[in-house]
């Protein structure tokens, strides 16, 4: 049934862009497209309006009036100018297949696994494109690589007596390596290594390749790290020049520094952190001034008092983007001089800022708020769990001051989620692991009222940084900014959660914005402890667009923001830097800076985000398999947690550990796939494993290069 709907909103929807392409300069509404489709548009007319709205969401049409539309100029300009000839990124599928990108089409392009010729994941290639099939995606092929955008690769070497190859690690590389034995750089057979791309053209199969680096013995913790690290293009250490030029900043505060900031050191301050936490880089400030009245200063470590533009920590901190945090180490976005010692807000010590501070009263209502350079020394250093701990009991040192501060961020957070914020407390898994780096134990790290005080005065100060640039005054034009932004869901991937959460008996509203983020948070909140709680909250996240830097504005959807930026961050995030210096910039009089530049700079800032958040995925994955290693054969309580033709996933209730059950292995029957209904079926037992179904399983095997737990059924 699902399919069938999908089918007819597909075709739908080409018809509905023939018509318009056709009809360029006319206005229609949902009953004349019907009329004007004839019998399939009356036969289907309660999915026009739908489609309709998803195209306007997609920019080929514009809502000219209520409910009637138009082509959009844009698309119709996109069309005329469009040829045979595309150019995008590659989104490679382990299958062969791949998906291309371009800012030139409005979907991606399907490329058959037998026309991507010798493109590999994220090159930029050339793409003929084929004539549309109605009710098909737009296919195509790669006729040229016009840049290979990843030449190293990290894998297995497979040695033979004439040749090796190296097995990748990456699900998104579809061939091996050839690597000639001249070049294997002393490399032994079955040794984790990182491998260069040196050629590939034709007729080889197999790009040619030399070994660079040889990390050492699969499932060594160092050798692992060091693999997820190379596999996407991160660093693992600082060059020598970078560490000396930190070596060379003076750590002395002035007194011709000190008198042209505001002096907060004789104010209460104090920060709240993770226990193991070096680089602190905001405090908060607690100043009664008045009956239900008070000044609370949010203060942001002054990086860019340290770090000069055109130096060379300025041009490692542009590369690296971002802090990239591993399960057992942090690689910094800075020196450790910088983002443990001058720059972290550490007890006691006279520190510079950028600040930050809001008279708020009792409502949580901010009556004012100003934003200076500012100095502090920090009164106190308190622990997630120290401050938590105050919050509970209601005493301890400063605790007049973080219950205040709990008090308004609790008003500030319920008032936001009645706007229309939508709330995703994602529990974040931890490990205690021993001197080598093994897993001992896992652990679940839940948001408590101490991370949302702390979480609330940040989201508070970057709004209203954002505004501060953003919102436009009387003659004047907003200036360049790097906003945070998060765009409204997608409409189609929407309905499909609906439809989705609905056989599960949930209800999602998906008629207004507000509705639709009342009903994910009531969704999220009724799933929680059930075995579908894992595949809600992802398949939920998944239809949410992602969250990027732009210097274009078009405000923070997820958070209910109209103005958003990243401004409390910029110890561990280049994008506040720019934050931080475009305020100060605008503060003293300079003209608004060059869009196109920092638009670059946003770009390259998401796209290291997003790897840094993929190794981190991978070393929580790598680590997880890892602390069943030592379990194989032992039987656990699960929950099923997706289905697919391959097997039924399943989550182990004791660490929420995911494996999987290949159907293959299932011997009492054969299974098949009921897609609809998010099941399995036996076909001659008639029996069921449904999503959310509790199981036994045992496990089977582990497999650290895939980071891939094996399971069978125990029952």
């Amino acid at each position: 049934m699902k399919k069938k709907k999908e089918s007819i909103k597909a075709g739908l929807k080409d018809q509905i862009i023939a018509l318009f392409n056709k009809n360029s300069d006319s206005l229609y509404n949902y009953k004349q497209v019907a009329k004007a489709l004839g019998n399939e548009g009356q036969e289907n007319r309660k999915f026009i309006s739908g489609v309709l709205y998803n195209l306007a969401k997609e920019n080929i049409l514009i809502e000219a009036y209520q409910g009637k539309f138009k082509l959009s100029p844009l698309y119709a300009d996109k069309q005329k100018k469009m040829g045979p000839f595309i150019t995008g990124r590659v989104d490679m599928k382990q299958t062969g297949k791949a998906y291309i990108i371009s800012d030139e089409m409005l979907e991606d392009i399907l490329i058959p696994s037998n026309n991507t010729g010798y493109a590999l994941h994220d090159d930029i290639v050339k793409v003929r494109l084929f004539p549309k099939r109605k009710n098909h995606k737009t296919e195509g092929e790669i006729i040229e690589v016009l840049e290979r955008t990843n030449k190293n690769w990290v894998g297995v070497i497979q040695l033979s007596k004439q040749f090796a190859f190296l097995l990748p690690d990456s699900k998104t590389m579809p061939v091996d390596i050839f690597i000639p034995l001249e070049h294997l750089n002393g490399a032994k057979n079955g040794q984790k290594v990182i491998a260069e791309i040196t050629d590939w053209a034709p007729p080889a199969k197999n790009p040619f390749g030399k070994v660079i680096e040889v990390l050492g013995e699969p499932g060594e913790n160092e050798v692992e790290m060091h693999a997820i690290l190379a596999q996407y293009g991160l660093p693992a250490r600082f060059e020598k020049e970078v560490e000396m030029a930190a070596e060379k900043i003076p750590g002395e505060i002035t007194q011709q520094e000190i008198d042209k900031r505001e002096d907060f050191r004789q104010v209460l301050t104090f920060t709240i952190d993770p226990h193991d936490a070096k680089d602190l880089d905001d405090a908060l400030s607690w100043k009664p001034l008045e009956d239900n009245l008070w000044e609370i200063g949010v203060h942001i470590a002054d990086v860019t008092h340290y770090v000069r533009p055109g130096g060379i920590i300025e041009k490692e901190a542009i590369n690296r983007a971002t802090s990239i945090y591993l399960v057992d180490r942090t690689i910094p976005m800075l020196p450790e001089k910088l983002s443990n010692q001058l720059c972290s807000l550490n007890p006691n010590t006279d520190k510079l800022c950028y600040s930050v501070i809001f008279n708020i009263n009792e409502k949580g209502r901010v009556l004012k708020s100003r934003i200076a350079k500012t100095i502090i020394n920090c009164d106190a250093r308190f622990s997630y769990e120290e401050a938590q701990q105050i919050i509970e009991e209601e005493k301890g040192k400063h605790s007049e001051a973080i219950l205040s501060l709990n008090q308004l961020a609790k008003i500030i957070r319920d008032r936001r989620m009645k706007d229309g914020a939508i709330s995703f407390d994602k529990k974040e898994v931890k490990f205690n692991l021993d001197e080598k780096g093994k897993p001992i134990e896992v652990y679940f790290k839940e948001q408590k009222e101490a991370h949302k005080l702390i979480e609330e005065f940040m989201l508070l100060a970057n709004r209203t940084v954002a505004e501060r640039i953003g919102k436009p005054r009387v003659n004047k034009k907003a200036k360049t900014f790097v906003y945070r932004i998060h765009d409204l869901p997608n409409l189609e991937k929407l309905t499909t959660l609906s439809e989705f959460v609905s056989k599960l008996g949930y209800r999602l509203k998906t008629d207004t914005r507000k509705n639709i983020s009342q009903s994910f948070n009531k969704l999220l909140e009724d799933a929680q402890g059930k075995g579908e709680e894992n595949l809600i909250e992802t398949l939920a996240i998944r239809s949410m667009a992602k969250a990027i830097y732009s210097t274009h504005n078009i405000g923070h959807y997820g958070l209910g923001f109209d103005y958003y930026s990243h401004f409390t961050s910029p110890i561990r995030r280049y994008p506040d830097m720019m934050a931080h210096r475009l305020l100060f910039d605008y503060a003293n009089g300079k003209p608004s800076a060059p869009a196109e530049h920092f638009e670059e700079l946003c770009k390259h800032s998401s796209d290291m985000e997003k790897k840094a958040q993929d190794a981190e995925r991978d070393s929580i994955k790598l680590k997880q398999v890892e602390f069943m290693a030592d379990k194989i054969g032992q039987v656990f309580e699960g929950l099923i947690s997706g289905v697919s033709k391959w097997g039924i996933f399943v989550e182990i209730k004791e660490n929420k550990v995911e494996g999987m059950v290949r159907l293959s292995d299932m011997a009492d029957d054969y299974y098949y796939l009921d897609e609809d209904n998010f099941q399995v079926i036996g076909h001659n037992k008639r029996k069921v494993y449904k999503l959310g179904s509790p199981v036994k399983i045992r496990i089977k095997s582990t497999d650290l290069v895939r980071k891939e737990l094996n399971l069978e059924l125990a029952e």
